[in-house]
């Protein structure tokens, strides 16, 4: 069972003795002989009931009393009296928030039932207080999910699944089915526009994690300071413009999973403020002194070779082979053009039931410039291209035109495997005329 601490202020040291007597058994007691004494004690011990004499030099017992709530707002409080000063009393009762007075003398049993019953009183508030407090923290964590899924929903859906079928994309799916289940941390890299986000997506909605919320922060869209508020949260006057206290996406996101895109744009700072968090699951709100534990699992992305990176001291190589625990390499679309027929159906379906039309279909001559073109821009290339050219087609058949990528040198060879010999032919021709 809790000892709770009790504090008793008197000028008079037999009454202070006979009360520590009365209570040290059960209670841890402090003595005071001053108001001001008394008053520094609140600052430094844990006190959930204080007794003080009314009459006391300096500092009278409800003046005590009054500035002590600053200090412990939700202590009990009693006031110690051998005068029938009714307007005193009703003062004390009144500013100084007392739970009894007690009248000189006093019964030492009955004072002991009085003092149990004011801690019954003591208890039950600070549940209630906890409860409160419960509720507060549940109602904030629900506006906030709420707005961001809110801002889920209004974002283009993610697909459920990912498309692709080739050897490439098949050693990817290898990987994702061994690590859906964990909590592991999981480095996502490759090129731009290769499907990091699409990958992250599907891992959390298919993991045990589900039920909570997929939070996503490109690293690189917001300066340091900022970024550190985003991903920590911040408490009021932290700084200047921090007007009430911010929940950070860390916190959003207990229980579920955080993408971090383009990882590798994080400040040396904010490097290892992560890494903290990766480490030992707990971070600190800015303007904070304690740091509190959360349950967050990270999917990191970047289109950058962190080894190289790590070389060059652009990027902290302890965060390096914490967040790439279990690494997963997407593929360029140029590695796995079997799969471009399966991603121009995907996304033709997909912006055709966009804009109410019947699904189109594209000539077998669109369908090879496009398996022969090099997507530098990969998968978001060609979703980007299959939009512009549904809208340009006004729900006609989609042929070889305008809309179609400009061959790059080895795409032009694959088109036309003639063409080199004609070449060839024609400085034949040239030199012997």
């Amino acid at each position: 069972m809790k000892r709770y601490g009790i504090l008793i202020v008197d000028d008079e040291p037999d009454i202070l003795t006979t009360l520590s007597l009365t209570f040290r058994e059960d209670y841890d007691v402090f003595q005071a002989g001053s108001g001001a004494e008394g008053l520094a004690i609140l600052e430094q011990q844990e006190i959930a009931l204080i007794i003080a004499d009314q009459r006391m030099p300096e500092m009278t017992g409800v003046e005590f009393l009054e500035r002590s709530i600053a200090k412990r707002p939700l202590a009990i409080r009693m006031i110690l009296t051998g005068y029938t000063d009714t307007a005193s009393l009703i003062r004390a009762i009144n500013a100084g928030r007392i739970y009894r007075y007690i009248t000189k003398p006093w019964d030492r049993n009955e004072l002991k039932i009085t003092v149990k019953r004011a801690f019954e009183s003591y208890e039950l508030t600070m549940e209630n207080q906890r409860l409160l407090k419960e509720l507060q923290t549940a109602n904030e964590r629900l506006q906030t999910e709420n707005l961001y899924l809110k801002r889920e929903v209004e974002k283009e859906p993610h697909s459920d699944t990912i498309i692709g079928k080739g050897p490439a994309m098949r050693r990817v799916f290898d990987l994702v089915e061994k690590v859906i289940d964990s909590s592991a941390t999981i480095l996502l890299t490759g090129e731009t526009g290769t499907g990091k986000g699409v990958i992250a997506h599907y891992l959390h909605h298919h993991s045990p994690r589900r039920g909570r919320l997929f939070i996503e922060q490109n690293c690189g869209a917001l300066p340091e300071t900022l970024l550190e508020s985003e991903l920590f949260g911040h408490r009021r006057g932290a700084f200047t413009g921090a007007v009430q206290d911010k929940k950070g996406l860390f916190d959003v996101a207990d229980g579920g999973t955080l993408f971090l895109d383009e990882v590798s744009e994080m400040s040396p700072t904010m490097q290892v403020k992560l890494l903290q968090v990766v480490q030992d699951g707990r971070m600190r709100r800015v303007g904070e002194t304690e740091s509190r534990r959360v349950d967050v699992r990270i999917i990191a992305a970047t289109n950058r070779d962190l080894e190289s990176e790590v070389k060059k001291g652009a990027f902290r190589a302890d965060l390096y082979y914490r967040l790439s625990v279990f690494p997963i390499r997407t593929p360029a679309l140029r590695e796995r053009r079997e799969d471009i027929p399966l991603l121009v159906s995907y996304f033709l379906e997909k912006q055709c039931k966009k804009l109410k039309q019947p699904v189109i279909g594209l000539s077998q001559e669109a369908m090879q410039r496009l398996c022969d073109y090099d997507f530098p821009g990969n998968v978001r290339e060609l979703q980007n291209l299959i939009e512009r050219a549904v809208l340009l087609s006004g729900g006609s058949r989609l042929d070889v035109d305008e809309w179609l990528p400009r061959p790059s040198q080895t795409s032009r060879a694959a088109e036309s495997p003639t063409l080199t010999q004609l070449e060839k032919d024609h400085i034949l021709e040239q030199l012997q005329s």
